[in-house]
């Protein structure tokens, strides 16, 4: 005899054909676990600039700061999905706790072997672990927010209002990363990061009412936990985010090497920051905007866009022209990301959310770390503003990629089947 199990209804959302922040905002219990994030995450913008600045300030090597901040997201990228399989089998407080303990001793650990003048492999050991324990906690929001608007159409409004508040989060954290830098001492970048990672990171485990349900061991547990990466278009996202992050790096030390070089190391944190304005206008734009193309279409368009811009970095040589680019780059920046997120939902079971995010964020981290080595040398060994060329090739060759894979983003109907009975978008034929 056959049954039919039917289709939950996304958790408190009234039904509108135009869905908005304001009906998103308006979701039962969002804002207990929206405020103690954004205090979380916001430390994840200031950690490589703050490297970066203290390490470069006593070693006077952009090529040594750059390999240092490369140490703490190369280890940030491969231990992030780990963490967010973790959280996804064990529950997101369980990760957390630890997690933010360690980072904040490890960061602590790392300015102090910095201001000791200590060797590049001294600051690669405390770098490691500083980077592994980075908490994910926007992939944590962004699940918590699947759990909540399951089958829902304010998922892409999600989506896009977590761009926006990452990009809110590099707005400021660059910019307190450089005033506290250079104005208060090199080390105080990172000493608040780790702080703020510590009180941000507690607040937001202590959420436990609105984190993802933990599934329970079953026969079914190896279907359940295996990895997002097996999935095609995960892997497309993953090469389409390294292309994203080389941006964030190169623009990080280019940026910092350029304003050294014209005398005005305290405009660095305002171009980053009109660079991560753009990002988060065109973010809240995206958001708002009820689209009719496919996905898929839309990132493919909205890369090559970004491609074009980021080509342009190089030839900038004044700060208007260099902030006026920045902005275009910033503003191309976040329907990528935001398509991408959002196409992570019709590619994986709920499940492995959390994981799949975390894959993409240290998609994000990776190719930011490798930029970020790449532009330093590029920056002690050839003129300044080469470091600017890491953008380009890193968004072109992913580009080229995301265009001949476009069609392993398709999304596939089993994988939209939710694996721990949270709800189901369409009934389901249950023997």
């Amino acid at each position: 005899m056959e049954s039919t199990v039917t289709t939950r209804p996304a958790e408190n959302q009234p039904a509108s054909p135009r869905p908005g922040y304001g009906q998103l905002l308006r979701t039962r219990g969002a804002w207990t676990f929206l405020l103690p994030g954004f205090a979380a995450r916001q430390p994840f913008a200031m950690l490589t600039l703050s490297i970066v600045l203290l390490v470069q300030h006593t070693t006077g090597s952009y090529g040594a700061a750059g390999a240092a901040a490369a140490a703490t997201g190369v280890s940030m990228a491969l231990f992030a999905p780990y963490s967010g399989r973790l959280a996804d089998r064990y529950g997101q407080r369980a990760v957390l706790i630890p997690g933010v303990l360690v980072h904040t001793l490890s960061g602590l650990s790392l300015t102090a072997l910095a201001l000791a003048h200590a060797p590049l492999w001294a600051l690669f050991l405390a770098a490691v672990p500083t980077g592994a324990s980075v908490p994910q906690v926007g992939p944590m929001v962004r699940a918590r927010w699947g759990v909540k608007l399951q089958g829902s159409p304010l998922m892409t409004t999600a989506a896009a209002f977590e761009s926006v508040t990452d990009e809110l989060t590099f707005v400021v954290g660059p910019l307190l990363a450089t005033a506290l830098c250079t104005a208060v001492t090199p080390a105080a970048g990172l000493v608040t990061e780790a702080g703020l990672t510590l009180v941000g990171g507690l607040l937001f485990a202590a959420r436990k009412s609105t984190q993802p349900p933990v599934s329970r061991e079953s026969g079914h547990a190896r279907v359940r936990h295996a990895s997002a990466l097996r999935v095609p278009g995960v892997r497309v996202l993953v090469v389409t985010f390294l292309g994203i992050g080389s941006v964030f790096g190169g623009m990080q030390v280019s940026l910092a090497a350029f304003t050294e070089s014209i005398g005005e190391p305290g405009l660095n944190g305002v171009l980053y920051g009109v660079f991560a304005a753009g990002n988060m206008l065109s973010g809240v734009v995206c958001g708002a905007v009820a689209w009719k193309a496919a996905p898929q279409k839309r990132l493919v368009l909205g890369y090559t866009a970004l491609a074009v811009a980021a080509s342009a970095l190089w030839t900038a040589h004044s700060v208007p022209l260099l902030a006026a680019l920045g902005l275009l780059v910033g503003m191309c920046i976040a329907p990528s990301l935001i398509t991408g997120y959002t196409l992570v939902d019709g590619l994986v079971p709920a499940g492995a959310r959390t994981e799949a995010f975390t894959w993409l964020t240290g998609a994000v981290a990776l190719g930011q770390a490798a930029a970020v080595t790449v532009a330093g040398q590029l920056e002690d060994r050839l003129w300044d503003g080469a470091g600017f060329l890491v953008p380009m090739g890193g968004t072109v060759l992913a580009l080229a990629i995301l265009v001949t894979l476009r069609s392993r983003l398709a999304a596939r109907h089993g994988n939209r089947t939710v694996a721990r009975g949270v709800g189901h978008r369409v009934p389901v034929t249950v023997d």
